[in-house]
């Protein structure tokens, strides 16, 4: 594919995809001030260049919860993927397979646990869960990851109630999109698209329609996605979550050091600090200008990530270097997938990958293990 930089695959993306889909992936909530100062924050931090070091032999393997990783980066679970591309999230998940990273599947994913296990040959992938009112619907969402063999759990703590998405309300974005005269000409403006979406049958949330009570098809997916989202979620829930699940968990969305304790003190084994993507609470810090504090007040009694803005190898690098023992990209993958489909997911994880490479070598690294706050000129950037 014709990209060298992630700006380019939003680009193609753009020119490819319906403006709905489009701008429900490349959207923030209210003014989408958080949503910006998750991209700018990452142009503060400075790294240290060093010369006259020996750069062969290098290496970004890392792990990330236990798990071997060609590189300390995930594919973040991010809703509509299968409508970026027909069949985007099984795309994204060979993708991420073949090239050695996590992959997260979305509870609010097009395609259903079972396709993305069918496409990957059964190999592990992550699940992301969030708290519904409905319990006996989540009990069988954890049971059917456990069954498709997925390795980790991540619970989402931040939509217990949905942040206001203007893009999302002008376009009628919902679930199902609303048919009109508006939605039809942005349909219609995307012929290729529109004939390619009619060669897969995964055009709904197939997580969750044939699988919730009295969700049978599109028509009553809306009304109950609406009633949810469970607004009484507490900490007390990650206990039988945990027991249920059995396995690794990961807890998203903590952008608080207080929370960050408490989430250490849960037994989960990672927390990802998120303000899910700039998409929920306007006016919050960006997660990269979050990180610093998160990272010193819970120390090694938990292992944190991150994600939030990442555009580039040298975005992944500076939370590296701030304390981050991994990162989740959620708009490049889907930018990818949408531009190119597999291929393209392929594109957006080598260019991150040169650019991560390249940066480490500046900084005077060669394992990717050893990034840190001494790879920075100021990385007290973001301390008070």
């Amino acid at each position: 594919m014709n990209a060298y930089t992630i700006a380019d695959l939003k680009a193609q993306a753009q020119r490819r995809v319906p403006r709905m889909f489009f701008d429900y992936a490349d959207s923030g909530s209210w003014t989408e001030g958080t949503y910006r100062s998750n991209e700018e924050d990452f142009h503060k931090v400075l790294f240290r260049q060093r010369v006259a070091v020996d750069m062969t032999n290098r290496s970004l393997k890392s792990t990330m919860v236990g798990d071997e990783v060609s590189m300390p980066v995930a594919i973040a679970p991010t809703g509509f993927g299968g409508m970026q591309h027909p069949d985007g999230e099984m795309l994204g998940a060979r993708a991420a397979r073949a090239f050695g990273i996590p992959f997260t599947l979305s509870t609010m994913s097009i395609c259903s646990i079972e396709d993305v296990s069918e496409a990957t040959g059964g190999a592990p992938f992550w699940f992301q869960l969030y708290v519904m009112r409905d319990r006996e619907f989540m009990y069988n969402l954890i049971d059917r990851a456990k069954a498709a063999g997925c390795s980790a759990l991540v619970l989402t703590l931040d939509l217990q109630i949905l942040g206001q998405r203007h893009k999302d309300l002008r376009n009628g974005l919902s679930a199902p999109p609303k048919i009109n005269l508006n939605t039809f000409w942005q349909l219609a403006s995307r012929p290729r698209w529109c004939l390619s979406m009619l060669k897969t049958k995964r055009h709904t949330f197939r997580n969750i329609v044939g699988h919730a009570k009295s969700v049978g098809d599109l028509s009553s997916l809306s009304s109950w996605t609406a009633e949810q989202f469970d607004p009484q979620l507490s900490w007390k829930d990650i206990e039988w979550i945990k027991e249920r699940w059995g396995g690794k968990l990961i807890l998203k969305g903590i952008m608080d050091p207080e929370d960050a304790r408490m989430a250490a003190a849960s037994g989960a084994d990672a927390l990802i600090v998120s303000n899910h993507g700039g998409r929920q609470l306007d006016g919050a810090p960006s997660s990269l200008a979050a990180l610093p504090a998160i990272v010193e007040a819970v120390g090694d009694k938990i292992e944190v990530h991150m994600d939030g803005g990442i555009r580039s190898g040298q975005d992944v690098m500076r939370a590296l270097c701030l304390g981050a023992k991994g990162v989740y990209i959620g708009r490049p993958w889907l930018y990818g997938v949408a531009a190119g489909g597999e291929a393209g997911v392929k594109t957006a994880l080598d260019i991150i990958r040169k650019e991560l490479d390249l940066t480490m070598a500046f900084c005077g690294e060669r394992d990717i293990r050893n990034a840190g706050r001494h790879n920075l000129v100021n990385p007290d950037v973001f301390k008070g």
